[in-house]
């Protein structure tokens, strides 16, 4: 090998070493991406949307490696607490494997209840306009829930599609810990592989 080739050879290797090194950190820290398999989040989100999921919205976090196992993440830095009405993404309460996309709905140590299909919170019905309701899909019915009061550090999600969304009615609130992160862009979406909607692209979550 000349001295120019071998020059060349570890230029190439030096820039897939740091393309790799830079990828690592996006995920780790900074974004991850997302795609929506279910209707749960109707009309907000649709089946096919693709997601970028900012993953420092709220905490700065040690990541986990095949080295170190840190499932609930080491906070590094607090940036903010999550707000009602954020999107977010969580690791599912009953099997940690799956990520799931939420609204978060209430806060820790608020009450909720459900009367007739209306949120409440600490007795005030809430304003959803994004909400859609449809035939119910899950079973038993949850039109009615609560009262319930929020533990400290948790927080209550609900999809928007209020009667095809499995969320905490069934399975309860969510640690912050198991927060992924919010909803940030959808940058791709289609319905098909010939149905792109262009229309979607670009949307942000703010």
């Amino acid at each position: 090998m000349t001295q120019s080739s071998l020059k060349s050879f570890r230029d190439t290797v030096e820039a897939i070493v740091v393309a790799l090194l830079l990828a690592f950190v996006i995920r780790a820290f900074v974004v991850q991406a997302f795609k929506i398999p279910s209707g749960s989040m109707l009309d907000t989100l649709l089946i096919g949307d693709h997601l970028l999921v900012t993953k420092f919205a709220y905490d700065l976090r040690l990541p986990s490696t095949v080295f170190l196992d840190t499932t609930d993440g080491k906070v590094l830095y607090t940036v903010s607490d999550p707000e009602r009405g954020d999107i977010v993404v969580f690791k599912y309460p009953e099997d940690e494997t799956k990520d799931f996309i939420k609204r978060v709905v209430a806060l820790p140590g608020e009450t909720l209840e459900i009367r007739e299909k209306v949120v409440y919170i600490d007795g005030q019905p809430l304003d959803e306009p994004y909400v859609r309701h449809t035939k119910h899909t899950m079973e038993p019915v949850r039109d009615n829930f609560g009262p319930y009061t929020v533990p400290e550090g948790q927080y209550f999600m609900l999809g928007d599609n209020r009667e095809a969304s499995h969320d905490s009615r069934w399975w309860g609130p969510v640690k912050r810990e198991k927060i992924v992160g919010k909803a940030l862009v959808i940058y791709w979406s289609w319905g098909s592989i010939t149905d792109v909607r262009f229309g979607r692209i670009g949307t942000l979550f703010l």
